[in-house]
């Protein structure tokens, strides 16, 4: 079955709703699997529950089916991203507009000129989808 996998950050922000509304509809569109992830950083006092995070999602969209939550603790979001999607062998990976530029900046620091998409496609072998902003 192919697997969707949405970074998401909790409280559920404007732009994490976006992103989310996008990847719902994408998991729709391929009849796939959704895993809604967060990281939750070791630096930030935060300690949120994978209950939390369905909740708050449940409460925004109601409840989804063929859906799992997942919170992972990191140190550094991008990398702890690329960890989950490769453990998960994500088919799709759906981030937010604003995700795109905390990517380019991380991969600014590995390669000239990055193409944020094609980077994780080649890091991943996953399809890579960008929420619009509005």
């Amino acid at each position: 079955m192919t697997l969707v996998v949405v970074p998401v950050r909790y409280p559920l922000s404007e732009h994490s709703r976006r992103t989310l509304k996008t990847a719902i509809d994408v998991a729709d569109e391929h009849d796939a699997a959704l895993s809604v992830l967060h990281i939750d950083l070791y630096h930030s006092s935060k300690r949120v529950t994978q209950s939390a995070l369905k909740n708050a999602v449940e409460e925004a969209f109601g409840p989804l089916s063929n859906t799992r939550y997942a919170v992972r603790p990191g140190f550094l979001v991008e990398e702890t991203i690329l960890d989950e999607i490769a453990l998960e062998d994500a088919d799709i990976v759906v981030i937010g507009r604003k995700q795109t530029s905390r990517w380019r900046r991380m991969v600014d620091r590995l390669i000239d000129e990055p193409d944020v998409a094609d980077f994780l496609r080649e890091q991943l072998d996953c399809r890579v989808v960008t929420a619009s902003a509005d």
